[in-house]
């Protein structure tokens, strides 16, 4: 089961790592993850971190939508099988239903179309879909990720991408996570070892072609 979510601060983006990567509009996909109302509702919109994740996140979808960045959600479908679950069932128990309430993605945020959410098993964004291909398709080698969890999908998400010789970049304040420590490390293990973390504000500043590394 997901734990109670209490209010905390998000933490400062680490130092930058050693990757020299930064977000280019002609190459980059966003990836809006996970930010279905099962679990952006554990998070009390007045307060942080989930006042900072809904208008970050949105923040960002306005640019790419301004810049014709292609746009991409994650959302895990409904009472899954218990094959389909897998050993998620073992540490999450059986998930959420199929309730669309609960598995819509947050309406602030809806997708344009269904066609553009990427329906995943596991943490991993790339795990059983077909978002590699889709980037293949569109000629993007670049993945910004915001949503939820930080420590979780976000950051195996990255992760695989990197294998997959796509640039990551995980948006430390456009993220969500059970706890302050879960936040930071994400960003920490992610800076030293497969993304780059920049903030909101940077990334909205690289998409308008004013930013700088």
């Amino acid at each position: 089961m997901i734990p109670t979510i209490a209010p905390y601060a998000i933490p400062a983006p680490p130092r930058e790592g050693p990757a020299p990567w930064r977000a280019d509009p002609a190459r980059s996909v966003l990836l809006i993850h996970d930010m279905q109302r099962y679990f952006v509702d554990r998070f009390p919109p007045q307060h942080s971190p989930g006042r900072e994740l809904l208008a970050n996140v949105a923040a960002l979808r306005a640019a790419c939508l301004a810049r014709g960045v292609p746009i991409r959600y994650t959302a895990q479908p409904g009472r899954m099988s218990r094959a389909d679950r897998g050993l998620l069932h073992d540490v999450w128990g059986p998930g959420m239903t199929d309730d669309e309430e609960s598995r819509g993605i947050v309406p602030a945020l809806a997708p344009a179309s269904p066609s553009l959410v990427v329906t995943k098993y596991r943490y991993s964004a790339f795990h059983r879909t077909d978002l590699a291909s889709t980037m293949r398709a569109l000629s993007r080698d670049q993945l910004i990720v915001c949503g939820v969890f930080a420590h979780l999908g976000c950051l195996l998400t990255a992760c695989d991408a990197y294998a997959h010789d796509i640039e990551p970049f995980l948006v430390s304040d456009a993220m969500a996570d059970f706890t302050p420590e879960d936040h930071a490390m994400a960003l920490d293990f992610a800076s030293r070892s497969c993304a780059a973390t920049p903030t909101t504000a940077r990334v909205l500043a690289w998409l308008s072609g004013t930013g700088s590394r």
